[in-house]
């Protein structure tokens, strides 16, 4: 049996194969093995096609955690799609670029935003937009604007307007405080109102720029009128405090205004100076340690001892001198400085250390002895006899009665007797002076109508002479004691 022929290109070669039985024929043609269909390879598209949408639908559910929700705005300003670092650069550059025309100026300048100082928290309103319309709620999409409030620095502001419309600017005059040295207070000056271009309604322009499609708007710079940083009522408060401050400023020791300072004095220590449209109060410590050097001369003392009148039971009838204590100023090294923090914060007291040295106190017991047998009056102090004379005291049955008594009631001048002279007592002795009871209506009183002395004489009372009652009255407080005996 010859070789098959071989395919083109294949070798040709003896085969080493064992020759096999041919199939059996149908008939005279004989039957061909049908040759093996290769396997199908499998198609894997479907599997790449849906790899990738998966992906892609991840890093979309991952994006919409860090992006803010479509359809929001801050400021009217797109930021659906933005992270909140992202907004808030986009919020800030549109707010630097935009642009408004200044009409009704020569010439009808144009400024952006960041030639006047426009700003907003655009950090804050970025993480607050993200925070309530985050992408992946579906249901905050297309939500309410957030609304931003856009300000301007007015300093930065009023220097670019005023170099671009120098015509609509004319300075206001601030209300100011002054010393005034006839009334010894503090007044105040007006505020005189001026011109500008008024802030409040160019960022409102603003904002309606910022919003719109264009990032432009328009405002009017002609002049409006703009009222003065210090307002009279700012410049009336500052004077009412200080004035208030006068009526008790000084140097204190415990509760009392030991050192007062005369308003014309706190002139010298005090300013009111206008800080960029607001006043405050500045102390000059220099001056004020002019004063502080004066203060031993009028703070420091000796002591003076309290010296008292009592009876012999020792009670208090009067106070002849009260007790003072010694005193001697302490450190002042900060008393200067720490007065001028005071003032300025609007505290009139500074308080002062001392060092005390306690008074002494001295009693004086008096008393007043009548002796009968001798007809004298001594007047005796802690025991001893400061001055004696001679009286005129009851006699016969109406003897002045003796025991110890005590000074009652007291009066300069006093009528006695009965003007109807036949009723008793039987006598009319008019303006007797110098009348100091001490037993019933037994008194010691002068006498003008006789000078028998050093014999008894009266109805009871004992009579002196008038300048020796006039000393006694004088030196015996009410409740001074009386011993009568003989």
């Amino acid at each position: 049996m010859t070789d098959l022929i071989a395919s083109p290109g294949a070798e040709t070669a003896p085969s080493a194969a064992v020759t096999e039985a041919l199939p059996p024929n149908d008939g005279d043609q004989p039957l061909e093995w049908a040759p093996r269909e290769p396997a199908p390879k499998k198609h894997r598209t479907a599997l790449w096609v849906g790899l990738g949408a998966g992906a892609l639908l991840v890093a979309l559910g991952a994006a919409s955690m860090v992006l803010i929700a479509p359809g929001t705005t801050i400021a009217g300003i797109p930021v659906g799609g933005l992270t909140p670092g992202a907004a808030a650069d986009v919020v800030e550059s549109r707010l630097a670029d935009v642009e408004i025309t200044l009409t009704d100026v020569n010439g009808e300048p144009v400024i952006t935003g960041s030639e006047i100082g426009a700003s907003v928290d655009a950090a804050a309103l970025a993480d607050a937009a993200f925070t309530e319309h985050p992408m992946w709620n579906v249901g905050s999409w297309m939500s309410a604007p957030i609304a931003g409030d856009i300000a301007l620095d007015p300093a930065l502001a009023h220097k670019t307007l005023r170099a671009l419309a120098p015509t609509s600017y004319e300075d206001a005059v601030d209300a100011a405080v002054v010393f005034d040295e006839a009334t010894g207070t503090y007044a105040t000056t007006p505020a005189i109102a001026g011109t500008g271009v008024d802030l409040t309604g160019l960022t409102a322009a603003m904002t309606d720029a910022v919003a719109s499609d264009h990032n432009a708007g328009e405002y009017s710079g002609a002049p409006s009128e703009a009222p003065a940083a210090v307002s009279d009522a700012d410049a009336t408060d500052v004077a009412t405090n200080l004035n208030t401050m006068l009526t008790t400023l000084g140097f204190y020791i415990g509760e009392e205004r030991t050192v007062p300072v005369a308003p014309a004095v706190a002139a010298t220590w005090i300013d009111v100076v206008d800080e960029d449209g607001t006043l405050r109060v500045v102390a000059d410590e220099a001056a004020i340690q002019a004063t502080v050097d004066a203060l031993p001369a009028a703070v420091d003392r000796a002591p003076v001892s309290a010296e008292t009148i009592t009876n012999a039971n020792g009670t208090v009838l009067r106070e002849l001198t009260a007790g003072v204590n010694g005193r001697a100023l302490g450190d002042t090294s900060t008393v200067a400085a720490d007065f001028a923090e005071k003032i300025e914060a609007g505290d009139a007291v500074q308080p002062i250390a001392v060092t005390e040295t306690p008074f002494e106190s001295t009693a004086l017991v008096r008393e007043i002895d009548i002796n009968l047998s001798n007809q004298t009056v001594s007047a005796i102090e802690n025991g001893a006899v400061v001055d004696s004379w001679y009286v005129s005291s009851g006699i016969g049955e109406n003897a002045t009665h003796t025991g110890s008594f005590q000074i009652g009631w007291k009066t300069s001048s006093q009528n006695m007797g009965n003007r109807d002279l036949t009723k008793a007592p039987n006598y009319f002795q008019p303006d007797v002076p110098w009348v100091m009871y001490f037993n019933g209506d037994e008194a010691l009183h002068g006498v003008y109508w006789h000078s028998n002395w050093g014999n008894p004489m009266s109805h009871g009372c004992v009579g002196m002479p008038i300048g020796k009652a006039q000393w006694l009255y004088n030196w015996s407080p009410e409740g001074v004691t009386v011993n009568v005996h003989y």
